[in-house]
């Protein structure tokens, strides 16, 4: 409360959408700082203003400046003349190390296109305490992997009762991230200011419950900033019904952003 008060003295504003976030702007003068716990990460156009700010703030609290970000949240962030590149390597190989994969081959794709997840009676159950902290872990994941979204979505709808085949599938998961470790998300510089939205939605068979899967992308100029897939909450009783619940959900997604 007391970090609050004083940044709103200082001229910040609370973000209408983050109450983690605080946004200062004043004659062309951009400035972002995020608070996490006890970690701040300050951005801005003006560094003179920049370094104002960290002494006036140094002389309130007891703070360490780090330097320009490198490190935030297990996120390795590096700059580079044309933007920023985001990357979760070091927690892949944690993940491949804590779950004795680190020795596996590697595959070419993060879910086998011949083989159909469904939740069945008639395969071996597996001890679903391991596939839960798994699934957990790689959702934190596809905060710059999109690649395994879809991936990561559909096998956090067995977490209630897994069976083997869904394990050896989890797997095949971090099997791919070994040979994609160093993928992460590149953040240009420069891009425009123009929000695109793409939508798609299949259409819900039976090994589903019958509902289908909607998938969004947003990109604020060539930067994605948004995406998700996740199976929609009710049954569509045809595809342009499945479709139009997608665009439902896109929609809501520009508007908040």
């Amino acid at each position: 409360m007391e970090l609050t008060n004083f940044l709103l003295s200082f001229g910040f504003r609370k973000s209408r959408v983050d109450p983690s976030l605080f946004i200062h702007t004043q004659n062309g003068l951009l400035a972002y700082l995020m608070v996490y716990v006890d970690d701040l990460v300050l951005t801005g156009n003006n560094p003179s203003f920049l370094d104002h700010f960290v002494l006036t703030l140094a002389k309130r609290f007891s703070i360490k400046d780090l330097g320009p970000l490198h490190h935030f949240l297990g996120i390795k962030v590096i700059s580079t003349p044309t933007g920023i590149f985001l990357s979760q390597h070091h927690h892949i190989q944690d993940l491949q190390i804590r779950f004795h994969m680190d020795g596996a081959k590697e595959v070419a794709t993060p879910l086998n296109s011949s083989v159909t997840l469904t939740s069945s009676d008639w395969f071996v159950s597996v001890h679903p305490t391991p596939y839960r902290k798994l699934v957990g872990v790689l959702q934190y994941l596809v905060f710059t992997r999109l690649d395994v979204s879809f991936a990561v979505n559909k096998l956090s709808q067995f977490m209630h009762s897994p069976i083997e085949n869904h394990w050896q599938a989890l797997k095949r998961v971090l099997r791919y991230l070994k040979g994609t470790i160093h993928h992460g998300l590149f953040l240009r510089r420069g891009s425009s200011m123009d929000l695109k939205a793409f939508s798609d939605s299949d259409w819900g068979g039976i090994e589903c419950g019958g509902r289908s899967t909607t998938a969004y992308l947003l990109f604020l100029g060539s930067n994605i900033i948004s995406w998700r897939s996740a199976r929609q909450k009710s049954v569509s009783r045809s595809s342009t019904e499945a479709e139009y619940k997608a665009l439902a959900n896109v929609t809501s997604e520009v508007s908040w952003v």
